[in-house]
């Protein structure tokens, strides 16, 4: 997935790529043209920095609609000599989402569109799964054919064909593919089915990893094997250690989180303060002062997840530190400090705001922790993490947070909220903008009609208006 580059965040196109309500509300006053271009250049060219959990596509569907676009450029993308070059489905992914909400809606040439990529796309598989879910009985059985004849019929491609049935997102095609009155389809996906299901059943029978009867060692050059081949193992290692270690077995665990290789000192650190052992904190410290990058971080996960007092007294000790464990110690006290904790949390936001910038993964925790502290002083910082991350989900937590600190935010970024591309965004918006705007009332009744909001959301919207007018 490339890097996305990002518009500032008073452009249209910025506005649009972060997915912010303020986007819609431009683009629907903007010359038409100009909010099209800009539209289309966020969905043929994923602006998301993590496009597997960030939401995008219902946002950019409902304003394809309120603008009346036209799907040309969409088709141009999916139909280009670059879908045969770049089969990354992260190229593809966003503009099939968008189609398959725009065919939810009754875009007949949405529907057309998806059905022709899935037939001779690349990204054939995500086409399919979003006709799974909106398209009918005979729109799909017509694409049995053009699906199956990717696959060859000899033995490479009857497997590749059963590995793709049996990890299928959505199973309704394949399904009604193994019952269709064509035999040659019908046979072919029935014996691909069953293989898938063997398949799954040997795997099952055939489990790697620990064993029973491991030693500590074992399990520290499990860890470490791992590391070697790229994977970090150290979590499920920790919790080996919780069942093969006894007593006899600390001064061991001990030596290895002062001095052992990478793999079995991440374990034991991990071990160790998930126990809450009485030297972990110390060894915690020292493998921030000594240690390689990856010890580094697995120490400071395995502070973050302790939950002892000793914890977080230590984190107050810690949080003016200007390093990895100063961070983590803010992020503990963000999470489960007290009233006193106030300026420590306050002071590690404004820090990693002036130190990485407002899209810092840091932020995801101390803004949830200001929100739950109430630290009014705030509200400052988290406007400015409002308009300029690009991160949804952030701006969403900062939305949260803004609720519970910031008097103004019920007039002011709660109204544009309605809009936002993340649902729980749009539900924090629906139980705090007030209705005396009229563009509330318009958009709450709207909220409350839409089959594709989520549940959530119109059970906040229900919450702020009566029956009588979610019917309007």
């Amino acid at each position: 997935m490339f890097d996305p580059v990002i518009a500032p965040s008073g452009t249209l196109l910025g506005l649009l790529q972060r997915g912010r309500g303020d986007g819609t509300l431009h683009a629907l006053t903007a010359p038409r043209p100009e909010a099209l271009a800009a539209l289309n250049q966020c969905v043929l060219r994923d602006p998301r920095h993590d496009w597997q959990v960030e939401n995008r596509s219902l946002y950019y569907a409902r304003l394809y609609l309120d603008l009346n676009g036209e799907l040309d450029e969409i088709e141009a993308h999916l139909f280009g000599a670059e879908d045969v070059l770049d089969a990354d489905e992260s190229r593809t992914g966003l503009t099939l989402a968008v189609l398959g909400h725009l065919a939810s809606y009754g875009r007949r040439d949405a529907l057309e569109l998806l059905r022709r990529y899935a037939a001779h796309g690349s990204n054939w598989a995500w086409a399919l799964d979003e006709l799974a879910l909106r398209d009918d009985d005979a729109g799909l059985r017509a694409l049995a054919a053009p699906v199956l004849a990717r696959f060859p019929a000899d033995p490479e491609g009857d497997a590749e064909l059963a590995t793709t049935v049996r990890d299928a997102f959505e199973p309704r095609p394949w399904r009604l593919w193994a019952e269709d009155p064509r035999e040659s389809i019908a046979t072919r996906v029935r014996a691909a089915h069953e293989t898938g299901c063997f398949d799954r059943w040997q795997r099952q029978m055939r489990p790697t990893g620990p064993r029973p009867g491991w030693s500590v060692q074992a399990v520290f050059e499990w860890a470490q094997q791992g590391l070697e081949r790229g994977a970090a193992l150290h979590v499920p290692a920790a919790r080996c250690l919780t069942a093969v270690a006894g007593p006899e077995d600390r001064a061991e665990i001990i030596q290895a989180a002062k001095d052992g290789g990478d793999g079995a000192r991440c374990t034991a650190l991990r071990y160790l303060a998930d126990s809450n052992d009485p030297d972990v904190l110390g060894l915690i410290e020292g493998a921030v002062a000594t240690g390689s990058t990856v010890v580094v971080d697995a120490a400071v996960a395995a502070f973050e997840r302790m939950r002892s007092l000793a914890a977080l007294d230590q984190a107050r000790g810690w949080a003016r530190r200007p390093d990895a464990l100063g961070a983590a110690a803010g992020r503990v006290l963000a999470c489960r400090g007290g009233a006193q904790d106030r300026d420590l949390v306050l002071a590690a936001l404004r820090e990693a705001v002036r130190g990485d910038g407002p899209d810092a993964p840091t932020l995801w925790t101390l803004v949830d922790g200001t929100g739950r502290l109430g630290i009014a002083c705030a509200a400052p910082v988290l406007r400015h993490i409002y308009r300029e991350t690009a991160s949804s989900h952030l701006r969403g937590r900062a939305a949260r947070a803004l609720a519970a600190t910031d008097p103004s935010f019920a007039t002011g970024f709660a109204v544009e909220c309605l809009w936002d591309c993340e649902e729980t965004t749009r539900e924090i918006a629906a139980r705090h903008a007030e209705t005396g705007d009229a563009r509330v009332v318009e958009r709450l009744r709207r909220l409350a009609a839409d089959p594709a909001e989520e549940a959530e959301v119109q059970t906040a919207v229900r919450s702020r208006i009566g029956p009588e007018e979610t019917a309007v």
